[in-house]
This record gives C-alpha cells, structure tokens and sequence, in this order.
C-alpha cells in the first residue's frame, strides 16, 4: 500500500484485495445512504459493492487501512454519477469515513488516492457530486463546474484535473 505525508498511518488497497470488507462497507453504506441504499431505495448494495471488487477498471473501490489492518474508511471511482450531464466522468464516489475515525485527514487521504488511481488509470480529470461538506475537495484544489438535484436535494459538481 502507499501511505500518504498527510496521514502516515494509513495505507491503501483495493477492494478486491480485501473482500472481507465487504460486510462491513455494506454496514456502512446502508447507514450513510438509506434513501439510496435501503429497502424502499433504488440502489443495489450487493451488486455496487460486487462491481466495486474489480482493481483493474471501473468501478474501483479504495479501503483506508490502519497499519493494523482496520478499516477506516473508503471512496470508490466509477464510470457514472449523479452529474452526468455536467461532465463525463470517471467520478470520485461512495467517500466515506467511519464516524469515530472522522477529522483525521483520512477523507482527505483518501481523494488524493482516488485523484493517483485516475491518474494511474490514464484519465485526465476526475468528478465529484457531493450535497454534503465540500471543503475537503476545496483543500485539494477541485472546481465547481456545476449544480444538480439528488434524492437528498442540491448537489454540486466539482472538477480536478489529475494530469
């Protein structure tokens, strides 16, 4: 894993190199995003987190490690989002941080493995929508290129060029 000068305690692998996360990221993912994930939401948790098990293209899904081996958070980079008509993609998604671990730099950590993955992945650019706390895609520098609407209401569309 690479470990990042802002959180020197984390390292990063894929999904599919830790599948027995998967139970723990669906915890997750039905408690942060209920009206999506939940039983009278459209979105499919098992079949998300069964694409999201592939490294080598789209979707990719990223784990924050402890040194000793505990998850600490995740964020994924997927063909489509929320925005697609602002922008074609690939897309920052599903970043999430486990509530005690938050404030520790470790979302931050992990968007700037996402921009490296992108980057590895031969994009130019990557995307987020986001309707939640936007400042740390501010911090790393990312543009709002637009607005639109989500189950939860206004989201913005942000821009990072990676290359």
């Amino acid at each position: 894993g690479r470990s990042m000068s802002s959180a020197p305690d984390i390292r990063f692998v894929h999904l599919r190199d830790k599948p027995e996360a998967v139970e723990t990221l669906s915890r997750w993912f039905l408690e942060e995003w209920a009206p999506y994930y939940g039983s009278s939401g459209e979105g499919d948790l098992d079949a998300d987190l069964a694409a999201y098990s592939a490294s080598d293209r789209l979707p990719i899904c990223l784990l924050a490690l402890s040194l000793d081996d505990k998850l600490l958070g995740t964020a994924s980079l997927k063909a489509t989002s929320i925005g697609l008509e602002h922008a074609p993609g690939p897309w920052l998604s599903a970043l999430l941080v486990q509530r005690a671990q938050r404030g520790r730099r470790i979302g931050s950590a992990l968007v700037a493995a996402i921009e490296q993955e992108a980057a590895r992945l031969g994009y130019r650019s990557v995307f987020s929508s986001t309707d939640t706390d936007a400042s740390i895609l501010g911090r790393r520098g990312w543009q709002p290129i637009g607005k639109t609407e989500s189950l939860r209401g206004a989201v913005t569309v942000f821009q990072k060029n990676v290359r």
